[in-house]
């Protein structure tokens, strides 16, 4: 940690006040375009358990609401849940990707997200100097959703319905709405669903500027294997061909999905980026490059 914080100062050194005012004006139009949207970024991955990337995403998230961007923050906390299950003798267990939740491990998914999770999160924006609400679907009746009992899962739910009015008054009041994926079907009954697409959701009911999904890879691909065939930006009907292409298969693909189903409800745009690059909602964001592949209509 030590010398991170060295090797930041001294890049910090080696920048002139004229570097600085350059960066802050090349930013502008960006910032100005910008305000008053609203940015749904989903958190997860190697982000969230790097003590200095999760400082990194929360002071960009801070720096973009305090010039007049809406930000809404959607988590998970799987390595989290995981580390909970294993304390109290539960084993974790997938099928097709999707974690299995019976009735015991659902009360520590709640738990873990809807607590330990989103609250470290806001006690952490606000200490950055931001404001910020934790919830969870629940919340407002935000993310009503149906059980998936086909896939036979547990409690692993598909949402049905977005209720955006509690993240609207949030953000009319300047707070960044921090949201858990725990959703409630017709009875009350919790449900776990996945954050890509509770992400998604949320960004399409909103009608949101962008929807950011971070995650543990530069972006799509040509070559898995070579970040240099990374794709700056792709349109929809591309999304489809490298699908069938296989270029863009496996975990991604369900992220991609995710991606073009919110842009068909009004999104302008999905980006999806590598949290463990510094800075990566920023430099998304606001530079003309970007650091990850962006998808439009």
């Amino acid at each position: 940690m030590a010398a991170a914080t060295a090797e930041e100062a001294e890049q910090r050194k080696q920048l002139t006040n004229l570097d600085r005012v350059t960066i802050l004006s090349e930013a502008l139009p960006y910032l100005q375009r910008f305000r008053g949207k609203t940015v749904v970024v989903k958190y997860g991955g190697a982000a969230m358990k790097d003590p200095t990337l999760k400082a990194g995403v929360i002071s960009d998230l801070v720096l973009l609401s305090t010039v007049g961007i809406r930000c809404v923050l959607v988590h998970g906390g799987g390595p989290e849940i995981n580390s909970w299950l294993a304390k109290v003798g539960i084993e974790a267990v997938f099928k097709n990707g999707l974690r299995v939740t019976d009735a015991a491990t659902m009360e520590i998914v709640e738990m873990v997200l809807g607590g330990r999770v989103n609250k470290s999160l806001v006690s952490l924006i606000q200490q950055a100097g931001g404001k910020a609400v934790g919830l969870t679907g629940k919340d407002g009746q935000l993310l009503r959703a149906r059980q998936m009992v086909e896939l036979d899962i547990g409690y692993v739910g598909e949402v049905t319905k977005v209720d955006p009015t509690i993240l609207n008054v949030l953000g009319n009041d300047g707070y960044i709405p921090v949201v858990a994926t725990i959703a409630t079907d017709p009875s009350g009954q919790a449900l776990n669903i996945n954050a890509d697409t509770a992400a998604g959701e949320i960004a399409a009911a909103l009608k949101a500027e962008k929807l950011v999904l971070m995650t543990d890879v530069p972006g799509v691909l040509r070559d898995k294997n070579d970040i240099s065939t990374k794709i700056q930006s792709l349109d929809i009907r591309q999304c489809r061909e490298l699908i069938r292409e296989g270029i863009i298969a496996g975990g991604m693909i369900p992220k991609i999905e995710c991606c073009i189903r919110c842009l068909s409800q009004g999104v302008r745009a999905s980006h999806i980026i590598d949290g463990r690059a510094k800075h990566s909602i920023l430099m998304e964001l606001l530079t003309d490059e970007g650091v990850g592949t962006m998808i439009t209509g």
